[in-house]
């Protein structure tokens, strides 16, 4: 079998992904010809565009880059921030920030990740202020 093809069989990166959250480990994908950490997580490296990727478990501490607030009302959960977190290491996630009401989320807000369940238990990345 090939370093392509090895790429290719057994679980797919999302798997993989959920499978250390699952364990309550935050990895990520790095390029093993550029050293650059990215995500999502996918089967070919986007600086190199080979699949010489590897899984690395990362601080979880980030940086808002984008935030909105979702309007909702209180009878269906009230308000909720979606946000753009870029990691420390590397990659940016798409997220929610939690421990502060959504409007106070801001750019440039430092943040600490932590995994929680989510829908049907489903392990979840979420932030708090750091």
């Amino acid at each position: 079998m090939t370093g392509r093809d090895a790429a290719f069989a057994g679980p797919g990166p999302d798997a993989l992904f959920e499978e250390g959250l699952k364990a309550g480990r935050l990895r990520i994908q790095r390029c093993q010809r550029s050293g650059r950490c990215f995500f999502p997580p996918r089967l070919l490296s986007p600086y190199s565009g080979t699949p010489e990727v590897e899984w690395v478990e990362v601080s979880g501490r980030g940086t808002v880059y984008s935030t909105t607030v979702v309007r909702q009302r209180p009878e269906r959960g009230g308000d909720y921030n979606i946000a753009l977190v870029d990691l420390e290491e590397g990659g940016r996630m798409m997220t929610r920030v939690e421990g502060v009401p959504p409007a106070e989320v801001r750019i440039g807000m430092r943040v600490k990740a932590r995994i929680a369940s989510g829908p049907e238990g489903a392990p979840v990345v979420l932030f708090d202020p750091a």
